[in-house]
């Protein structure tokens, strides 16, 4: 039995990586997908449909109110509503690890804008309709590395800092409107960008991999079964939780 069947979700940052990983496997459990993204999605898109699926992509900067107001426009005129929110899209990757002192102004406001004010803007676009409905997930993607404070990636964790109090905070103002609020916070993810990043180097993965209780590589195929949970009706009286799913590295 497909667990989301006739569902709706809004997967930002799913053109790729662990965003289109999460997208298929929420349609694989019946939901309708709508990809988020400034990279081209249209192929993940194609992929789920090619699988018997439903999906759309919509080109979003989730940082342009605009943009993500437009987006879920479309996605209620193609779908009908909203019912699962994803807020995936961030800034990782491509970073690099640099002191704090090294970072850039306009590199800082650049991951803010997109790791913490893309997420505020979806939620703020979607509610209207999830308030009206009485009903909705918002899952809101963070990062171990807030509960470890990482060296080198102070603008990063910090903006993954600002997810566990946007969640918990719009728990509380959407919990009249029985509206679900949750995170997940995965641990380093062989995703596409952080195997291609010169930074992450073997010695540093395989000692991240090594302070795990289970004693492997995280796969982004691992935040599906939490992402699939907090999206189903199994975790309507869970909001404002952050889960941390790393194999047991943070214990929170």
């Amino acid at each position: 039995m497909q667990r989301l069947a006739g569902k709706v979700a809004i997967v930002t940052g799913a053109a790729q990586g662990i965003g289109a990983t999460l997208a298929r496997g929420l349609a694989a459990e019946g939901a309708k997908i709508v990809i988020a993204d400034v990279t081209d999605g249209a192929g993940t898109a194609q992929d789920i449909v090619r699988d018997n699926g439903s999906a759309i992509y919509v080109k979003t900067d989730v940082a342009s109110p605009d943009e993500v107001q437009a987006m879920v426009d479309r996605t209620v005129a193609e779908f009908g509503t909203v019912d699962i929110l994803l807020n995936n899209a961030a800034i990782f990757a491509k970073l690099g690890n640099k002191k704090f002192q090294d970072i850039s102004s306009a590199e800082f406001d650049a991951v803010m804008a997109v790791n913490v004010r893309g997420p505020f803007e979806c939620a703020k676009a979607v509610s209207p309709i999830m308030i009206a409905r009485g009903a909705g997930k918002i899952i809101n993607i963070s990062s171990g590395t807030v509960f470890k404070g990482v060296p080198n990636l102070l603008h990063y964790v910090s903006s993954k800092g600002a997810i566990v109090a946007m969640t918990r905070c719009l728990a509380r103002e959407l919990g009249e409107h029985n509206i679900n609020v949750n995170a997940i916070a995965p641990g380093l993810t062989m995703s596409d960008g952080v195997l291609n990043q010169s930074d992450w180097t073997e010695t540093y993965i395989e000692a991240n991999k090594n302070s795990r209780a289970f004693k492997r590589r995280q796969v982004p195929g691992d935040l599906l079964g939490t992402v699939v949970f907090l999206s189903s009706g199994d975790s309507d009286f869970m909001t404002g939780q952050t889960l941390v799913v790393d194999g047991g590295n943070v214990m929170h």
